[in-house]
């Protein structure tokens, strides 16, 4: 089948959703020879999240390696940072008190995405007289890195240290935050199947891609086989969902190269017994110009691609290398709790329309229905001392991980 026709067969068994460019396409095409190669190389098939972290990020290929708009009104999806810098005001003000409890004056932020949350933050931090020695930004994405350099030009034209990192520090101190990262992590995709663990994989055929059904790989099984007794057990016939097998190992490196700090964990998610609940049949899901489907086989390289956070687990891998939970709360509440309404105040002053406008931000942040409640925020600190932190001081949901 020839290759631009399938997009469009796609799109229109997607609802018939706006076309992409011929440069996007003839981009498109080229990832998927080089997902026929690697499932070539590797017997015909790719397990799921061998696809997925190819798709996503294939050097120079993947969707966050090309040069495409990933973030905002001309891209796939929206983040909170990009809907208002009320966002990252309010997390300054906890990354204040961070400082102030003895958390060295640095800030690690994993995948910048388009800078917007590296800049509303430290605006924040100058209005307060409270800048960093230096923020660092840690980006897999050669193109990412450069548009957050561009976004940020002006910051380091002031003499604000902004430093762009390969790899993970050692012996790190200071506050590493990570918004909408994991999400972004290839997961593994699994099922319950005639009381048996099966997982998914993918096989190219001439008009695409088939999912199809494998015994698991051994850290899948391993994975399932540590699940608490009680939620296996609940488990109907057929169920479907997502493992971020990643997540422990990057929560690991991080616990093991932080000496002292804290770790501010931001993303969309739920508590374990949530996230496997036998009525959620998993939570995969593909953002192409802010439509959200569920076939990630589908529009190679032009979507997004994510999943949703399993918090305890998280909190757990955490746990294991000594790293203290001190905090998981929604983002409403999070926000709240460090002074938005008081930030929007200040900001708009007598201007009834910038308050206006600020208001309609602050919703889509803040209601149920929006952001403000499938959005978490998860802090875990290490040598700092026990504290009744900003953010959680109200609506605190550790007892529900």
């Amino acid at each position: 089948m020839d290759y631009r026709a399938r997009i469009f067969r796609e799109l229109q068994q997607l609802g018939d959703l706006p076309p992409p460019t011929d440069e996007a396409i003839a981009h498109s095409e080229k990832l998927d020879h080089y997902l026929r190669h690697l499932a070539t190389e590797n017997g015909g098939t790719l397990f799921f999240d061998e696809f997925m972290e190819a798709v996503l990020y294939a050097p120079q290929l993947g969707y966050y390696e090309a040069g495409a708009t990933k973030f905002g009104p001309a891209g796939d999806f929206v983040t909170a940072p990009e809907i208002s810098s009320l966002f990252g005001a309010c997390l300054a003000h906890q990354i204040i008190e961070l400082f102030k409890a003895g958390a060295t004056k640095q800030i690690l932020e994993f995948g910048a995405g388009s800078g917007a949350l590296a800049e509303s933050v430290l605006a924040e931090l100058a209005l307060l007289d409270a800048l960093p020695d230096r923020y660092l930004i840690l980006e897999r994405s050669a193109d990412l890195s450069a548009r957050q350099a561009q976004r940020l030009a002006s910051w380091q034209a002031k003499g604000v240290k902004v430093e762009w990192l390969s790899r993970m520090p050692s012996h790190f101190n200071g506050l590493i935050v990570a918004n909408e990262v994991l999400d972004a992590m290839a997961v593994k995709v699994w099922r319950y199947h005639n009381n048996t663990l099966e997982e998914q994989a993918v096989e190219p055929r001439d008009d695409g891609w088939q999912k199809v059904w494998h015994a698991p790989s051994t850290s899948l099984q391993q994975w399932f086989s540590a699940l608490p007794e009680p939620l296996r057990s609940t488990l109907p016939d057929g169920y479907t969902s997502e493992a971020n097998l990643q997540q422990d190992g990057w929560i690991r490196t991080l616990g093991a190269q932080l000496n002292t700090g804290a770790i501010l964990v931001i993303d969309y998610g739920f508590p374990q017994h949530e996230y496997y609940h036998p009525q959620r049949p998993g939570t995969l899901m593909c953002h192409y110009r802010h439509h959200a489907h569920s076939e990630p086989t589908y529009l190679l390289g032009l979507q997004d691609i994510t999943a949703h956070i399993d918090f305890t687990s998280l909190a757990k891998s955490a746990s294991a290398v000594d790293l203290t939970v001190a905090g998981y709360i929604d983002q409403a509440n999070f926000l709240t709790n460090c002074g938005l309404t008081n930030i929007m105040t200040r900001t708009a002053g007598n201007d009834l329309n910038q308050m206006a406008r600020l208001a309609q931000q602050a919703k889509l942040l803040l209601l149920p229905s929006e952001m403000g409640e499938l959005f978490k925020v998860m802090m875990l600190t290490k040598n700092l001392p026990q504290h009744s932190w900003l953010g959680f001081m109200h609506g605190d949901r550790r007892h529900r991980l």
